[in-house]
């Protein structure tokens, strides 16, 4: 039996929604207009509650839909290649094209299971035409959890593979939530503490946000950019795309894609396409550099030079490759530079080469720092250093515009994508950013499409910083799509606005509390960086 179920594509209408709103607790100003968010059926119940945290600070919980009933629970086949396949060999995913579904869906009906195709369909945005994504298999509608995951457990007996998921997170415009979002706002001219990142002790490993929250003495904070999580990618803790702290870049962009620009300690943000130009000079030449603070031949999230494999373009969760690189170290990055063969100019902290050793990998003198080599780039760093002779690193970060971005201790800069909102006007871009990729269109339902667990920043029509998190992968928080993101972006009066990390990410935290529910069965997970609010000086 096959069954059409939409996506989110009518959720975009709901923006006309307008709804009373109880009076906040606090006299600040909330955080944007006065108006319902626009998830879920229209009518539903919706709760705004506001504190102050500090002069100019304000922290508001809205919660939607409270009182909807509960959803079913199905389980989700994964779709293995066969006969009717385009290719037979492709591993199992969530969707395939429509006889490739048909063929499981008869399959697994004839072993007894109550299986229906269902076409998912995904709304169109700034740079992606969305329409039909493919087809998923799902089996049976369950009241609980515990019943789906007894149906998932006799699937798996019958030597299929699959997963318990819960309706409610689709994406169905028509659902009744619930939904809680808490909303963090910064309003510069009463603001007087700082709005900074921070990645903690190091670049090269991983802390929790309230972890970096305790250790700054932070009134609240955030999860921030996307970051290395498996060793094999990078070092975990790196951040997989642009990261300016205190002033220093010590990441490089993903090529063209957003960031949040964090000036004056938060008087000024703004939302960027951020590219880097960067070389190594020597005393008689110069040579490109490919990145910086990351282990070489391994760029998270792609987007770096032209001899990246597979590509040079933005590619989301992907870790491209390129042999021959050169990566520069400062003292930020850790304890000890990575390991591996190639060539590794040491510097001391007044910029001389100290030593050149081979294989790369050790500890920096005080102040030091370094540049590595690996394959054909090795020969152009002999050729450049030399023990007693300075080595300098230039890099200059360009705006969307091409203008040079100067920065000042004041500054922090945070990798994000896709953009939602610009010019206070739906704009998301998944494409653009990495999101959409050829031949899988299963990341794009998992990532874009589905509902999970969201962290976005922005700034409004009064230049205030409004900073979101939006609980997920819950029945008690059905979490938000990019286009639903980008939906209460644009509500809570957000003139421009990025995704920042989400998923097991998403964690907001208050007095060293953490506020929000995190979706890792572990607990709150430990981040590549955060962003914080500190308070202000008596």
């Amino acid at each position: 039996m096959n069954s059409k179920v939409l996506g989110a594509s009518t959720v975009l209408a709901l923006l006309a929604v307008v709804g009373g709103l109880p009076a906040p607790a606090s006299s600040e100003p909330r955080p944007g207009p006065t108006r319902a968010l626009p998830l879920g059926a229209a009518g539903l119940t919706e709760t705004r509650s506001t504190r102050t945290l500090q002069p100019g600070v304000t922290l508001t919980r809205i919660v939607r839909g409270a009182d909807a009933p509960a959803l079913a629970w199905t389980v989700e086949v994964a779709i293995p290649g066969g006969a009717t396949s385009p290719d037979p060999d492709a591993p199992p995913t969530a969707l395939k094209d429509r006889a490739s579904a048909d063929e499981l869906t008869v399959e697994t009906q004839g072993a007894g299971f109550d299986a229906r195709a269902e076409q998912v369909i995904t709304p169109a945005v700034a740079d992606y035409a969305g329409g039909s994504l493919g087809w998923r298999v799902r089996i049976g509608r369950f009241g609980s959890q515990s019943a789906a995951s007894a149906e998932l457990t006799r699937l798996k007996k019958a030597g299929y593979a699959g997963s318990a998921v819960y309706t409610g997170w689709d994406g169905d415009p028509a659902d009744r939530g619930p939904w809680r979002i808490d909303v963090l706002t910064i309003d510069p001219d009463r603001f007087h503490g700082a709005l900074k990142a921070s990645y903690g002790p190091d670049l090269e490993n991983r802390e929790t946000t309230s972890e970096l929250v305790a250790a700054a003495g932070a009134t609240a904070g955030v999860n921030a950019g996307f970051f290395v999580l498996d060793p094999k990618a990078g070092a975990p803790g790196d951040p997989a795309g642009v990261g300016v702290y205190d002033g220093l870049l010590l990441s490089e962009p993903v090529n063209g894609r957003p960031g949040l620009v964090i000036r004056d300690d938060g008087r000024h943000s703004r939302v960027d396409r951020l590219t880097w130009t960067a070389r190594v000079v020597g005393r008689h030449a110069s040579q490109p550099l490919d990145g910086i603070d990351r282990v070489p031949g391994l760029i998270r999230n792609c987007g770096g030079t032209d001899d990246d494999t597979p590509t040079s373009l933005p590619l989301h969760d992907t870790t491209c490759t390129d042999e021959d690189e050169l990566v520069a170290f400062t003292p930020e990055y850790g304890r000890r530079t990575p390991d591996g063969g190639g060539l590794e100019a040491v510097l001391d902290s007044r910029g001389r080469v100290v030593e050149l050793r081979s294989p790369r990998g050790g500890t920096l003198p005080a102040g030091g720092s370094s540049v590595q080599a690996t394959g054909s780039r090795v020969a152009e760093l002999t050729a450049l250093a030399q023990v007693g002779r300075p080595l300098r690193v230039e890099r200059t970060l360009r705006d969307g515009s091409g203008r040079k971005v100067s920065t000042s201790p004041a500054t922090s800069i945070l990798n994000g994508g896709p953009e939602l909102v610009r010019d206070g006007k739906l704009h998301v871009t998944p494409a653009t950013d990495g999101m959409v990729q050829p031949g899988n269109a299963s990341f794009y339902y998992g990532w874009v499409h589905k509902r999970n667990p969201r962290t976005l920043a922005g700034v409004d029509a009064a230049g205030r910083t409004v900073l979101v998190t939006a609980d997920g992968r819950s029945t008690a928080a059905l979490g938000l799509s990019i286009p639903e993101s980008a939906a209460v972006a644009r509500a809570l009066g957000l003139r421009e606005a990025v995704n920042l990390d989400g998923g097991g990410s998403t964690t907001m935290a208050v007095d060293g509390e953490v506020i929000n529910a995190p979706s890792d069965a572990a607990g709150e997970r430990p981040v590549g960086d955060a962003l914080l609010i500190l308070p202000g000086r008596n």
